[in-house]
């Protein structure tokens, strides 16, 4: 078995590949069960910290599992959040074949899937890109988000100021047009893109705040009780998801106003799934406002999983 560092599985990393592989994931036939999510207290921290378990396979081709822990206690200790590991086994005999640094898939494969939705859900000449949140996945995102559509202008907003600033400065060390949104209400009415990676338990965009034609890429209400748009958000755009059932099922975005009757399933158009496979459209117009949900799908994982691979043997 080939045991990958951080190091040497990012040079195998890249946006375009990688998203090449996560959309043939999204369109070929990946079998993923439902992913064991299991939520563990700790130490009295509120919120409590999560242990996901996320299997896929392609039968007779490989066999992949990701095994990850979010815990929202590790900001308070200059920590990351998500930690874990993938291992991708042979799909005839099961025998391990790589194990790499599961975290930092989940970064790279969350950025990449929010590209692909960008693909389809965004418009083609969106030029400013706000941020909100300062994590791990906030490089990630901007990055993916760069390299799908001609963005001038990247926004940085989160609670915790230093973070945001280190952000922007390494931003302009890559030569990117990067700087701090001082007022959050303000950076959303003049962004194109607004791709949120909080964990955040109440609303942070507000419906009255978007402008025409903007994408929302919400990437972390993961749970039932965490929240980054509000009621009114929900209400005006034209909703998406990675996966339909998860959503509906695992994001306080869609499943709080689905239990207060503000939305029903029929209100999501569709997921990547049926994006990829022309079931259904994405953007139609320049004034339409688009809502992807992203809780994170196995499929993914399967995809970048077999980047990496694939550039090994």
């Amino acid at each position: 078995m080939i045991s990958l560092n951080g190091i040497d599985q990012t040079k195998m990393l890249s946006q375009p590949g990688l998203m090449e592989e996560i959309e043939k994931a999204f369109s070929s036939k990946v079998n993923v069960p439902t992913r064991l999510h299991v939520d563990i207290p700790v130490n009295n921290e509120n919120p409590d910290s999560t242990l996901l378990i996320m299997p896929a396979w392609q039968s007779g081709e490989a066999i992949g599992i990701k095994i990850v822990t979010v815990c929202p206690g590790n900001n308070k200790r200059n920590l990351p959040s998500i930690v874990g590991n993938y291992i991708l086994s042979d799909g005839i005999t099961g025998i391990p074949r790589l194990i790499m640094d599961g975290a930092l898939l989940t970064a790279w494969r969350t950025a990449a899937v929010s590209a692909l939705a960008s693909r389809y859900l965004s418009r083609e000449n969106s030029r400013c890109l706000l941020m909100v949140g300062t994590g791990t996945l906030a490089p990630h995102l901007i990055r993916a988000h760069r390299q799908m559509r001609p963005i001038e202008k990247v926004l940085v907003w989160g609670r915790n100021i230093s973070k945001a600033k280190t952000i922007v400065t390494n931003l302009r060390d890559e030569g990117i047009n990067a700087s701090i949104a001082e007022c959050l209400d303000v950076a959303v009415a003049e962004a194109d893109i607004i791709s949120c990676a909080t964990l955040s338990g109440e609303p942070l965009i507000y419906g009255r705040w978007l402008k025409p034609g903007v994408h929302l890429d919400m990437v972390g209400s993961f749970k039932p009780n965490l929240r980054e748009a509000d009621d009114e958000a929900i209400r005006i755009t034209k909703k998406y998801a990675d996966t339909k059932e998860g959503a509906t099922t695992e994001s306080g975005d869609y499943v709080i106003p689905l239990n207060q009757a503000l939305m029903s399933k029929d209100d999501i158009v569709g997921d990547l799934y049926d994006l990829v496979d022309g079931r259904v459209n994405g953007r139609t117009s320049d004034e339409e406002m688009t809502f992807f949900n992203s809780v994170g799908t196995a499929a993914a994982d399967f995809g970048a999983a077999l980047h990496v691979w694939n550039q090994i043997k």
